[in-house]
């Protein structure tokens, strides 16, 4: 996006346009009360060559628009700086005033008199003492170097950005160009705002924002063309308008500009920042007077996400009050019967189809399609047990650091209602972790209104200065919690932590032996502490050490990559401030995670970096998490798997694993329910379930082979676990039972409804509830 640099044409009092008048200087009007002083003041002007016109106080701006001067030499008058600044102040309020050039003759010589002037509106100020040869001198100069407003000239001579008057200029002629046409025009506007504005302001000032205009455009010429003419408005934001592109070409544009804003360190008021980039857009063909305002609104949206995604604008945005979502009656009835609906689909409609070729066709389908699902099982088991097999040659932590501990973050990210009753003891925990280097501990955290707890934790952060309070206001998500902080970390990787956990104290030391090595994420293990609370903990903290101590290092050594969980996952903070977290994902983690991949992106396992957590203890809410889960996977699954299939920067063995991760986990859930309907066919094609040869041995064999695979994960599971879950041989033992006869189905339930809500559109987030553990494992 490379800018055209289009200069206004020049006023025309101006020092492109010599005086009209013929005079040999200039056209000159003197300010003042009549009387000596002012007389005096045009004996020296017109020694001098000046053709001088008057005004008294009040009547400049008469004045000025009858017979415009060149420049304008004011007296203070007899009422000290205030009279003076009374004086400026009319000068500048009068149109043609704000653009001429104005010398102040002033009797003050005090520094703060003189600056209150400079800083009121005037150009130049001279004691009234000085010689004429030296006032003749000064008003030439700025006869040759006007000092215009900036908002009054085409372009800022400081950055090269048009000004926004006349970016709406350019804007208004992009619209009327002949062959534009409503509905036909080539292009787009855009509006980059930063989410760090005003924080910048509020440390360094107003002039500020043009420092960050400035390093903005700088990005937007690298990337862009030189068809776009770039701006600034009285905000301080980048204005972009980029002609003749197509609307997706347009998004992708600003996409690679948004990302690469977000991952550069800029020099602003002599101070490295990092800068959030909130990008809000229209297509011309939209675009009418109020354009740039919509894209404003568009940028006001961004805003609330930081996520590097430019946002297109709807005219909700506009509104001045909430949008009303219209009363929903068929998406809640259908969401409420979706267990029959599954069923229905899964079971109903294949039987249903089964029945229909065999009568019509002759055609015993459910046959074929037994032996197709008979493989799938028989390739999922598979599957397990290379996980199992691989997880015993995961890649091992690095010796030793490549490089020395530099300065580190945490990122807490918590809705702090849910997190109040546990919130302090987390917070506590990291500020006992053991890391050699600098560390500052940033809770993000989201209230809907104030919290006794948030009184203890800003006592905390008085005690301990590492501990950063960061609310982040209108949040909704972890993601918006996630990508508040990621711009105001300080350290050179992050370690992002759900609320309640508690990770050991090596922990930021042994993941910079990764990152130190190469690699840019890792994920550790996640450990449930509180299974003593239920059984549905138990269960829960079982199938965690399946998950981080054996699929996850399993797979990472069989496919090729890591993944990150959400949580416990350390990143380079330069990497994570270009992918952030995108909150319309409900598994934002492993989106991100593919999204990294996609750049590049090395992401290690390791099940010695240990954070505990804490894990449902009722079945509802731990339905509801794995729902979100499995909801997430499958938006992940359709937003990224097709394009990674066609990534060329992706292996073979990576693409095997994407597809095993993202489409085949999609598939698997209804593969298995076929089993019903192709066993009620073969009953009712037999004349009855008992007439049915249940001992083939090739389903014998199947189904032994499908069992052991759940029991072997299980078994390395309770092999590879922490230590103080290795010595609870009773959990694993209840878990390969629960997941035998109740739990492997009841995951393939929520599969299977998670499919159904997303196709119907229902995306809530529902919060899991934390409770204190009354006692962590490993704590009698």
């Amino acid at each position: 996006m490379h800018t055209e640099l289009r200069r206004a044409p020049a006023p025309r009092n101006s020092p492109a346009c010599p005086p009209t008048d013929g005079s040999a200087q200039g056209r000159v009007l003197a300010v003042g009360t009549p009387g000596p002083r002012r007389e005096r003041l045009t004996r020296t002007l017109e020694s001098t060559g000046y053709t001088v016109t008057h005004a008294a106080p009040g009547e400049v701006g008469r004045s000025v628009e009858h017979t415009p001067p060149d420049a304008i030499v004011a007296l203070d008058g007899h009422g000290g700086v205030e009279q003076a600044l009374a004086v400026v102040q009319e000068i500048r309020t009068a149109p043609q005033g704000q653009v001429l050039p104005l010398l102040m003759v002033t009797a003050d010589r005090e520094p703060a008199g003189i600056a209150s002037l400079l800083r009121g509106g005037a150009d130049d100020c001279l004691s009234e003492a000085a010689e004429p040869v030296e006032l003749s001198a000064r008003i030439a100069a700025k006869l040759h170097r006007v000092p215009v407003p900036v908002d009054r000239l085409a372009l800022d001579p400081l950055t090269g950005l048009y000004s926004a008057p006349h970016f709406r200029a350019e804007l208004d002629r992009e619209l009327r160009r002949p062959g534009s046409r409503p509905g036909r025009r080539a292009g787009v506007l855009a509006v980059v705002g930063v989410a760090e504005a005003d924080a910048l302001v509020e440390r360094f000032g107003a002039r500020v924002r043009r420092e960050v205009a400035e390093r903005l455009a700088g990005v937007a010429e690298r990337l862009g063309n030189g068809s776009n003419r770039l701006g600034r408005d009285e905000e301080g934001r980048l204005l972009v308008l980029m002609p003749g592109v197509d609307e997706e070409g347009a998004r992708r544009a600003l996409q690679e500009f948004a990302t690469t804003v977000a991952g550069t360190r800029f020099v602003v008021a002599d101070e490295n920042v990092r800068l959030t980039p909130a990008v809000g857009w229209l297509p011309l063909t939209d675009a009418d007077d109020r354009a740039v305002d919509r894209a404003g609104d568009a940028v006001a949206e961004a805003l609330r996400h930081r996520d590097l995604r430019p946002v297109r604008y709807e005219p909700w945005m506009r509104a001045t009050t909430p949008r009303r979502r219209p009363r929903q009656v068929v998406r809640p009835l259908l969401l409420a019967l979706s267990p029959l609906l599954a069923l229905l689909i899964g079971v109903g409609v294949p039987f249903a189809l089964y029945e229909q070729a065999y009568a019509v066709l002759g055609w015993d389908v459910a046959s074929s399609v037994y032996w197709v699902v008979v493989a799938g099982l028989v390739l999922s088991a598979s599957l397990i047990l290379l996980e199992c097999l691989f997880s015993l040659d995961a890649p091992a932590r690095p010796t030793a650091p490549a490089q020395p501990y530099p300065p580190a973050s945490a990122v807490i990210a918590a809705y702090l209602p849910n997190e109040a009753a546990t919130i302090v003891d987390t917070v506590e925990s990291f500020l006992r972790l053991d890391y050699p280097g600098d560390l500052e501990i940033v809770l993000a955290y989201n209230t809907p209104h104030a919290l006794p707890v948030e009184d203890t934790l800003r006592e905390i952060a008085l005690r301990d200065p590492r501990l950063v309070l960061l609310p982040v206001a209108g949040s909704t998500s972890k993601a918006q919690n996630v990508n508040a902080a990621v711009s105001r970390v300080r350290g050179e990787f992050v370690g992002i932590f759900d609320a309640d956990h508690h990770p050991a104290p090596d922990a930021f030391r042994h993941a910079w032996d990764w990152l130190s090595n190469g690699y840019d994420v890792v994920q550790g293990h996640c450990v449930i502490r509180n299974g003593d609370s239920s059984w549905v903990a138990r269960q829960v903290a079982a199938e965690f050490e399946a998950i981080y101590a054996v699929s996850h290092p399993g797979r990472t050594r069989l496919y090729g990559f890591g993944i990150f969980g959400g949580s416990n996952g350390f990143w380079r903070t330069d990497l994570l401030a270009r992918t952030r977290m995108h909150g319309s994902m409900l598994t934002e983690d492993i989106d991100s995670t593919l999204r990294a991949l996609t750049e590049g992106a090395r992401i290690a396992t390791d099940r010695t970096l240990i954070s505990r957590e804490l894990a449902p203890t009722r079945l509802k809410p731990l339905w509801n998490q794995r729902s979100r889960w499995a909801q997430g996977w499958l938006q992940v699954s359709l937003r990224h798997l097709r394009q990674a299939l066609h990534n060329p920067s992706f292996t073979p063995r990576q693409k095997a694993g994407l597809v095993v991760l993202l489409g085949w986990r999609e598939v698997q859930p209804w593969l298995s329910l076929q089993i019903l309907p192709i066993l009620l066919h073969s009953a009712l094609r037999a004349g009855g379930a008992d007439q049915i040869n249940w001992a083939t041995p090739a389903c014998l064999a199947a189904f032994a082979f499908t069992l052991s695979a759940g029991l072997l994960q299980t078994g390395f599971a309770g092999r590879l676990a922490v230590p103080e879950l290795r010595r609870r041989r009773g959990w694993f033992w209840l878990h390969a039972l629960i997941s035998t006869v109740f739990y492997t189905h009841f995951k393939n339930i929520v599969a299977r409804q998670s499919h159904l809500k997303e196709l119907l559109g229902d995306r809530r987030w529902r919060v899991t509830p934390r409770t204190a553990a009354a006692k962590a494992v490993g704590q009698e």
